[in-house]
Formats: C-alpha cells, structure tokens, sequence
C-alpha cells in the first residue's frame, strides 16, 4: 500500500525536498576521525522531528562499510552496495576520508510519517527505500523545487485528482536519482567543514550535488531521450 505524503503546514520545511533533514550526533570518546556534525548550530525547534538512526562510531578502518538493512514492507531499495560503491570510486577520494558507513535504511512505520529519501548523521551516510511500485502519492501540490528536481533525474509527476499528486519513477531514473544526487548531496553535507548555518549548508550540498552528481554524468544532455536516426535515401 502506498503512503500518501503529507505536505503540512506542520511539514513545510520538508517540502522543498522532501528530504529528512540531518540530525547531530556525537560521542563521549576520542576518536580517529573526526565525527563531523550534520548541521552546525541550534536546530529549529519547529522543524519536524528527524527519526533516529542507528548511531555508527568513528573507527581507525581506512575504507567505509555498507550496511544493509530490509526495506520493510510495501518498499524496495532501489539500489546496490555495489552500484554505491562504484559511484563512490568517481567521486575525488578525499572526499571519503571521512565516511565510516553507508547504510540502506529500513522504511518504518514512525519514518513513514517522516518521508526522506536521504541523512547524513556524524560520518555515516543513510539512504531510504521507495514504494515498490516505484510510485510516490502526495496530498498537497509539490514545490517548483521539487517537481524540477525530480525531473531533472526523470521523475513523472501527475496531478490525478483533487489533492492527489503522483511522482513515477523508472528503475533506470530511481537509480539515476539515488546515485547521483540524493548519495551526493548527503556526502556534500559530510566533506563540509566550513559552513555552520543550516542555510549555507544546504546550500553546499546542493551545488555539490550539482557539480559532483548532475554535471559530473552528463547533465541534461546524458538524460534526454535519445531521438531515433532518420536516414534520407536519394534515388540512384
């Protein structure tokens, strides 16, 4: 069954993304890397509540780990640990120096009433699954950000009634979406480290997604439909 997203006046700072935003973290004990906070400064309180996440420790290990959790029911990771992997090793490799763990979160049912596609929380990097049916139900009209958002990737939307709003994707676009933006933009809030306001934060993240994701694999040229050749015959 599908959940339908509620865009709130209760949830408006998540409707311009549709993004959980980060949450801080930290740890009592010294350690070798360094267990960088998602967001510098006081949180507003008037946010919405960021569900918690499993807390990873900063560690000597030199490379990251994946780890796996189930979907949940109704819902589907839409990538692999390898598929991250191998976008990770495009990325310039200084910027994993700091990354302990990718983690493929599960969809609960209190997180349902937080939609996200993605978190960053200390040296970890979290991704959400989609619906199974790859087809994502919104109550209110989504913001121009997301909607041009969403379509830069391939994203569908329709509006097919009255307080129904529907964003489709293709196997080939989720992935596409995931990799390339949602995966890049949470490492961008982790290379971070002179940014302290919430603003200018996202902000990097969002041109580092742009630069390091979007432009990186071709832009919009790469993701437009490839138009079949048409081959003129002249008479011999």
């Amino acid at each position: 069954m599908s959940v339908r997203r509620d865009y709130s006046v209760q949830s408006t700072a998540r409707q311009a993304r549709r993004r959980n935003r980060s949450v801080t973290g930290g740890t009592s004990q010294r350690q070798p890397k360094q267990a960088r906070r998602s967001i510098s400064g006081q949180r507003n309180v008037r946010l919405p509540f960021a569900p918690p996440e499993d807390w990873h420790e900063a560690t000597t290990c030199e490379n990251y780990r994946v780890v796996l959790q189930k979907p949940g029911s109704g819902y589907r990771h839409v990538v692999t640990e390898q598929q991250i992997r191998d976008r990770l090793k495009q990325v310039p490799q200084h910027f994993l120096e700091q990354l302990e763990v990718v983690q493929l979160s599960q969809m609960t049912r209190k997180k349902q009433c937080f939609p996200c596609y993605g978190m960053q929380w200390g040296n970890a990097l979290y991704l959400y699954p989609l619906e199974e049916s790859l087809v994502e139900y919104f109550n209110k009209a989504p913001r121009p950000s997301l909607v041009n958002e969403a379509r830069m990737f391939g994203g569908r939307w329709d509006h097919r009634s009255p307080g129904t709003w529907t964003l489709t994707w293709t196997e080939q676009a989720a992935q596409d979406f995931y990799l390339n933006n949602i995966l890049i933009h949470e490492l961008g809030h982790l290379v971070d480290d002179r940014n302290s306001s919430y603003i200018d934060r996202e902000r990097y993240a969002e041109w580092f997604a742009v630069q390091y994701g979007y432009l990186h694999t071709g832009g919009g040229e790469a993701r437009r439909p490839r138009q079949p050749v048409r081959r003129r015959h002249h008479a011999g």
